[in-house]
């Protein structure tokens, strides 16, 4: 191990790490209490309330697994400390990993643990901390007024049977960043002729169509929790794949 990934793994960081996400924890514990009681207070049976504890336990354990592979995947160049924070509070893997990769080039380099500094990791976590923190604010000073508009909006967009602007833009920057990811792909197959890059998305887009058609179609429901997850697992697969054939 370099002197980079030693610093970025060493046992300093690990408990700066686990102290915040105890704190975390401890909102989280919090605030599952709190509606129990809340939940008793309003007359629900206790039954009712330990059985979607239970279920919601069980349907966030696969779709985890995607948590899971994004903290292995950034671990690698970033330390497992500190894609073990990202990834449990506020994060997800296309923000940080797209985030991540900007800032290293910004540095000029590329997000590669054997030629990163730990100035560059600072720099890297700064840039990704100060894009995503902007939601936490907006959602402690503008969140109330914001739903309040919402869902006034919702009520007029129902009666008018029009969809509204916010299921548009969701939808419209998802599919711009699905475009850039697949742009850098496809330059990289031009320029480099590598192509398991575009052979993975291919893959994983055609796997997502199949559980978009079981969910929708074939009204599996259940599917919906596990579709990221099980496409991502398959895509890997498909890279080793790849990679031994290719």
């Amino acid at each position: 191990m370099n002197e980079y990934l030693a610093l970025a793994n060493s046992k300093i960081i690990y408990i700066i790490v686990a102290v915040i996400l105890f704190f975390v924890s401890v909102f989280c514990f919090t605030f599952i209490f709190r509606s129990y009681r809340a939940g008793i207070k309003m007359g629900m049976e206790k039954s009712l309330l330990k059985k979607a504890i239970t279920s919601s336990a069980t349907f966030t354990a696969i779709p985890s697994i995607s948590i899971l592979l994004g903290v292995l995947a950034l671990g690698g160049n970033l330390g497992v400390p500190v894609a073990w924070l990202r990834l449990s509070v506020i994060g997800n893997l296309q923000y940080e990993a797209t985030v991540a990769q900007i800032a290293a080039q910004g540095v000029g380099k590329t997000l590669d643990s054997s030629i990163l500094t730990m100035d560059d990791l600072v720099t890297i976590l700064l840039v990704m901390t100060f894009g995503i923190i902007w939601g936490c604010l907006l959602t402690i000073f503008t969140l109330k007024k914001y739903n309040k508009k919402i869902s006034q909006r919702t009520i007029s967009n129902k009666e008018t049977n029009k969809p509204s602007f916010a299921n548009i833009a969701m939808v419209a920057m998802f599919i711009g960043l699905c475009a850039a990811f697949l742009g850098n792909y496809v330059a990289a197959f031009i320029v480099n002729g590598s192509s398991i890059p575009v052979l993975t998305a291919i893959v994983s887009a055609l796997v997502m169509a199949v559980f978009e058609y079981l969910i929708k179609k074939k009204d599996h429901k259940v599917l919906e929790s596990f579709s990221l997850a099980l496409s991502m697992i398959i895509a890997m697969i498909a890279t080793v794949f790849f990679s031994l054939i290719l």
